[in-house]
């Protein structure tokens, strides 16, 4: 929700209770009941959007019917005109529209101006809602073009009816009855609301909440150490804000080591955030919140203490004052209500949907299948895109073989639809990735980026490899010295073959030349390899090259390191 876009209810244009689009036809709540659908998706992220293009188009063709409630679901909304602005895109696309937005929009140069902070605020928003709305007009054009119908409501299984029939509640409580053959859950996730936080969506916020920030807060105190948190410290210490990070670990390199991150690429992060301004009280939580609510201006005020409880270090501490807080401490499955139990569907402590190697859940009826975020760990939407494609092939692919066996293949059916995504969910399912380091890369969408794929240092130990790095600062190629010097590139490689296991990076464009990595790693190339590539000059792709040249010098390499880490350090301190 965008408040700033707020209007007077006589102003307000809403979408009807049932926004339920065919092609151009509108059908009526009779129509979609009577209706017998081979596919019903609910949830309209990414991964719910992606999979009802690819069953609805060729080679499939089913009738498909898209089910989605934005405004439960902490999605970004024009209030002016009733458009979800979320539609088909990520759990934190107003973090990046917000993040890119800093990026273009001078704050300082704006209050140097003499503009007002709200009218900052509305420049920013602004800009947001029409990135936002770019991507949501154009998925709306994909599905109207595929024949999608595109139902608004709350959707959960009924009662009695199996795990084929859904009720769907529309905001104005009117309740329609959907039959569909096949289901695929892509409801995404929820902030984790850790108990004891005043949540009020006004001054204290959860990581979807925040969407609704109504104003430019002077001061921000952040809860949590994951990539979530670090993006909107970055993203609010940009857009001016004094920016404090609580974090329980003593280490904050070992906190984000936690999640997977290299311990040189952690480790550069944090001294990204130092550098930028930004005061990290480690070891530390809230012991209580003090939030006026009489007085919007006032300070929240909150009392620190340490980890697991108890007074602080002498010298830390023990208060913080703040505009407005924000907890960033994880995500659960978005699944409390769906009614799952009385579909047969099996789910997790967390309320992660329990599935097979094909997607497939344990409903009654053994048509649901599950994708994205509402299976757990790990929380991305490339993975969850990856997951909607398998659970669709996995649906529909051996009846499309039957139903072709004794028929002239034509270019559409043999057409493969999205590269190597159209490989079986046995790939994709939540066990399979969490036990393969090369299932997919991994980007923290930060200021700086940082991205890995493959193998660490310390993995490749644990698993008995005798491994080597090679590591190239930014500030060894012309683009990175000149335009962004502050990062790092490595190469982890097998010592006995020189194979390239592991690529880590931080630093600008650093979730666009992982992709690049990850080819070197599942092509199996070598650091010779490397060696033998020519690199166009002034690109940030040069850094590849002199890692793999730090792999067979290492002692020059390092030598050279630090004489550029000096002169960097010069530099950052504004010295000649």
């Amino acid at each position: 929700m965008i408040p700033s876009l707020h209007s007077s209810a006589s102003t307000k244009l809403r979408l009807p209770s049932f926004a339920a689009t065919r092609a151009s036809l509108r059908l009526t709540s009779e129509e979609i009941s009577d209706t017998e659908w081979d596919l019903v998706v609910i949830g309209a992220g990414p991964v719910g959007v992606s999979a009802a293009l690819l069953a609805a188009r060729a080679p499939y063709n089913k009738k498909v019917a898209l089910i989605d409630n934005p405004r439960a679901s902490g999605a970004l909304m024009n209030e002016a005109t009733g458009e979800d602005l979320s539609i088909g895109g990520p759990t934190g696309l107003f973090s990046k529209a917000l993040r890119d937005t800093g990026k273009r929009i001078s704050v300082s140069s704006l209050k140097g101006m003499g503009l007002r902070d709200d009218s900052v605020w509305n420049e920013i928003v602004t800009s947001c809602v029409e990135l936002a709305s770019s991507n949501a007009r154009d998925t709306v054009r994909q599905l109207e073009y595929a024949g999608i119908t595109y139902i608004t409501g709350n959707a959960a299984f009924a009662d009695s009816g199996g795990s084929s029939s859904l009720f769907v509640t529309s905001s104005d409580n009117f309740i329609t009855n959907i039959q569909a053959k096949k289901i695929l859950i892509a409801t995404g996730s929820t902030p984790f609301r850790p108990g004891g936080i005043p949540f009020d969506n006004k001054r204290v916020f959860d990581s979807d909440s925040i969407n609704t920030l109504s104003h430019l807060p002077k001061s921000v105190a952040i809860t949590g150490s994951g990539i979530i948190a670090i993006e909107f410290a970055k993203i609010f210490k940009n857009l001016g804000a004094d920016v404090t990070l609580i974090i329980r670990d003593n280490i904050p390199r070992n906190a984000l080591m936690k999640i997977g991150l290299d311990k040189d690429i952690a480790a550069t992060l944090v001294a990204d955030l130092a550098r930028s301004g930004i005061n990290i009280e480690r070891g530390a939580q809230v012991k209580k919140f003090h939030v006026p609510r009489d007085n919007a201006k006032a300070p929240i005020v909150l009392d620190l203490e340490a980890k697991g409880g108890g007074s602080r270090p002498s010298g830390a501490a023990t208060t913080l004052k703040c505009d407005i807080y924000l907890a960033a401490v994880g995500r659960k499955p978005n699944t409390a209500s769906l009614n799952l139990q009385a579909a047969g569907i099996k789910a997790d402590s967390y309320g992660g949907i329990e599935v097979d190697a094909g997607l497939k859940s344990s409903s009654s009826d053994g048509n649901v299948y599950a994708a994205g975020d509402v299976l757990g760990r790990p929380f991305l939407a490339s993975t969850g895109m990856a997951q909607g494609f398998a659970a669709i092939r996995s649906m529909f692919d051996a009846q499309l073989a039957s139903d072709t066996a004794n028929d002239t293949v034509t270019e559409s059916a043999d057409e493969c639809i999205v590269g190597e995504l159209c490989m079986t969910g046995e790939n994709f399912d939540p066990k399979s990735l969490a036990s393969n380091p090369f299932a997919f890369p991994v980007g923290v969408w930060s200021s700086p980026e940082a991205a890995y794929y493959g193998l660490s240092t310390q993995q490749c130990k644990e698993m008995g490899i005798d491994a080597g790095e090679g590591v190239a600062l930014y500030a060894e190629c012309l683009r990175g010295l000149v335009f962004s010097p502050n990062g790092l590139l490595k190469l982890v490689y097998d010592k006995s073959n020189g194979q390239i296991v592991g690529v880590h990076i931080c630093g600008d464009d650093a979730c666009e030349l992982i992709h690049y990595g990850m080819e070197l790693v599942k092509a199996e190339r070598t650091i010779d390899d490397i060696l033998k590539n020519l690199y166009s000059a002034v690109t940030f792709h040069e850094m590849y090259r002199i890692a793999a040249l730090a792999a067979v010098d290492g002692a020059g390499a390092r030598k050279r390191r630090a004489e550029i880490g000096k002169a960097l350090a010069k530099r950052n301190r504004g010295e000649q």
